[in-house]
């Protein structure tokens, strides 16, 4: 007992004793503070050029340029799937859609997270906590770890949905089969599971999936499993002939395509949200010419790599319409609230501050987490680029290509 003694003046000082005491009103006092709606900070070059019918003029100009740049940047994969040079299966559109990846990326890391931590650390805000902890890099990093959750739950549910449908194909092809007198017989080499496998096709097709080979190998194997698959599909019948749309690794690619698509729908359009608000709020013509042109250049590949992953994904035409338009109209949304809320918004505010601060970390970790690891690892990692020399070396110059200009931008937006 008498070591506790001794060691609880050291443990519980009047120092210590003091911060708890104090911590319950200091925090909220902080919190008070960071909310306030008090203009704060005021820019003197900033007001100097403060214009607000030029700046209204502008703002018009760029609803039209933005919508304009996201309208052309969506359809262009979606029209052009069905012309031979812009389909998703060439060369060309997989060098484009590195380029649009890089411009994504750029934006994340050069422009989102940079002005997330100069809000979050602007002398406006009270010291503590704002200063005392990395609150952008760590709001950006959640953002990223919830959109890798929501990625893989969306990857969960139509791997789900799908199997269920592939098991409904297989019952009604064993009916059929039955019916036809042909008796199902195991197969060396089956799927996980153990399934019966109907001699014929779907052991054919079930054969081709377990014998894919790695590296060059795979390269040339694959070469050669095509030509197979040519002389085959002309020696059997033509029921022989559609099997082969069964295989694992495509169904997986349509899966993920459709998740894609849908995560970097979301992702995208919050953060063009944002943007559109910044640029809306703001009554500064020296501040809405550089991010008009920045906005439209990133618009339009942003469109245009979310418009190939839409197109990738085999949509219906409906489908695709509608969440090309969603994409197309949320920056000019973003800028026409950011209009009509400017009259009473303060961006100088602590609480204009925190608000932009948390929403541009939000923004850059689900900008960097779609760009790394659903459109250049996705692409970069696949067994197409490793084949084709030339079109890594054309891929890796379009990648750096638009993340350097997207980059550059920022010296001036």
């Amino acid at each position: 007992m008498s070591v506790l003694e001794e060691l609880m003046p050291l443990i519980y000082s009047e120092g210590l004793k003091t911060k708890i005491e104090t911590f319950p009103g200091s925090f909220l006092r902080n919190l008070s503070e960071s909310m306030s709606s008090d203009s704060c900070n005021d820019s003197p070059d900033l007001e100097s050029c403060r214009d607000e019918k030029a700046a209204l003029i502008l703002k018009f100009v760029a609803i039209a340029a933005i919508l304009i740049a996201g309208i052309i940047g969506v359809a262009i994969p979606l029209i052009g799937k069905k012309r031979r040079f812009l389909r998703t299966d060439t060369n060309l559109f997989f060098a484009a859609k590195a380029f649009a990846a890089g411009v994504i990326l750029a934006t994340g890391f050069v422009h989102m997270l940079p002005d997330a931590t100069s809000a979050l650390s602007n002398p406006c805000l009270p010291e503590n906590p704002w200063s005392k902890f990395p609150f952008s890099g760590f709001i950006a990093m959640m953002a990223a770890l919830g959109t890798l959750l929501a990625d893989f739950l969306s990857t969960q549910y139509y791997e789900r949905k799908h199997e269920k449908q592939i098991q409904a194909v297989r019952v009604d092809s064993v009916d059929l089969a039955s019916e036809a007198g042909i008796v199902p017989v195991p197969v060396a080499g089956k799927e996980e599971g153990g399934g019966i496998h109907i001699v014929g096709m779907h052991a054919h097709a079930a054969q081709h999936r377990h014998n894919h080979a790695s590296g060059q190998e795979g390269c040339e194997g694959n070469a050669s499993e095509r030509l197979d698959n040519y002389s085959h599909t002309h020696s059997h019948s033509h029921s022989h002939s559609h099997s082969h749309g069964f295989g694992d690794d495509e169904d997986e690619s349509g899966i993920r395509h459709v998740v894609v698509s849908q995560v970097l729908e979301l992702g995208i359009i919050s953060h063009s949200i944002i943007i559109g608000l910044s640029l809306g709020v703001s009554q500064s013509p020296c501040t809405i010419r550089p991010l008009l042109g920045a906005l439209s250049f990133h618009q339009f590949f942003e469109g245009f790599a979310l418009g190939g992953c839409i197109s990738q994904a085999k949509f219906g035409n409906l489908h695709s319409t509608v969440m090309a338009c969603f994409f197309a109209v949320t920056a000019p949304l973003g800028v026409g609230i950011g209009t009509g809320i400017s009259k009473f918004y303060n961006p100088n505010s602590p609480r204009a501050l925190v608000v932009e601060g948390i929403l541009d970390s939000i923004s850059a970790g689900i900008l960097v987490y779609m760009a790394l690891v659903d459109l250049i690892a996705a692409d970069f990692l696949s067994k197409r680029m490793r084949c084709n020399t030339r079109l890594q070396v054309v891929s890796y110059i379009a990648l750096f290509l638009g993340a350097g200009l997207m980059a550059s931008l920022a010296a001036w937006a």
